[in-house]
C-alpha cells in the first residue's frame, strides 16, 4: 500500500511528525509521500497520520 498527498495540504507537518519514514516535508513547505514499501509498523502510522490530517490531503493508494 502507498500513500498520496494531494494538492489540499496546508503543511501543518503532522503526517511527517507521526510517520517520517512514509512522508517528509519539501522545499515548498508542503507535504507529500515517499515512494516506499512500508512495514506493518509503518503502515499503521501511516493509517494513523492519514486519518489525522486537518484537511484530509492523504489519500491511500491500494
Amino acid at each position: 500500500m502507498k500513500y498520496y498527498v494531494n494538492s489540499d495540504c496546508i503543511g501543518c507537518g503532522v503526517c511527517e511528525a507521526m510517520c517520517p519514514e512514509v512522508f517528509e516535508m519539501t522545499d515548498e513547505g508542503l507535504a507529500r509521500a515517499l515512494d516506499v514499501e512500508l512495514s506493518p509498523a509503518s503502515e499503521s502510522s501511516a493509517e494513523e497520520a492519514r486519518n489525522v490530517c486537518p484537511v484530509l490531503a492523504i489519500e491511500r493508494v491500494d
